[in-house]
């Protein structure tokens, strides 16, 4: 399946779990790290440039991605990192044939229910999607955090800089 199918979605979410049998559970393993009870001087957050959905798996390579830098660079100590976004819609998936002469069967499926895949995000236009709290000799090592965080996601990011 293309990405592009699941990028942008205007119809409904699908987020009662209840009803639905087989449904995966996301990815994500933690949403906040290093030092959460710390006081630091500044925030940086990194915000989406549109209306989007983020699957778990990207927001899971995000993470990794900034925690990864802060922790080299910073230390456990030093830093604050939280994912805001929580995955609740879920992504239904029609399943290909992969053998031969199979668009036969797939005449006609364009539109089909599918089977739950994959759990996704639903971003509204300039909200956060990561927060990282340092202090204010960190701010360089923060910056170049969330910018490898951005790359990992479907859409155009942008850095916003607070002071606490």
């Amino acid at each position: 399946m293309k990405a592009s199918t699941f990028k942008h979605k205007k119809n409904m979410a699908f987020t009662r779990r209840k009803y639905m049998g087989g449904v995966p559970g996301s990815k994500i393993v933690k949403f906040t790290m290093g030092n959460t009870g710390g006081e630091f001087s500044h925030r940086l957050e990194l915000i989406n440039l549109r209306d989007i959905q983020i699957r778990h798996n990207a927001l899971e390579a995000a993470r990794i991605a900034a925690n990864r830098v802060l922790e080299t660079n910073l230390g456990r100590d030093n830093f604050m990192l939280k994912i805001v976004t929580f995955p609740h819609n879920i992504i239904r998936e029609h399943k290909r044939v992969n053998v031969a002469q199979a668009d036969r069967f797939q005449e006609g499926m364009k539109k089909a229910y599918g089977k739950p895949t994959a759990m996704a995000a639903r971003i509204k236009n300039r909200s956060p999607i990561i927060i990282a709290e340092v202090d204010k000799k960190d701010i360089g090592h923060a910056k170049e955090a969330l910018k490898r965080a951005g790359a990992k996601l479907p859409v155009r990011t942008k850095i916003i800089e607070s002071k606490l």
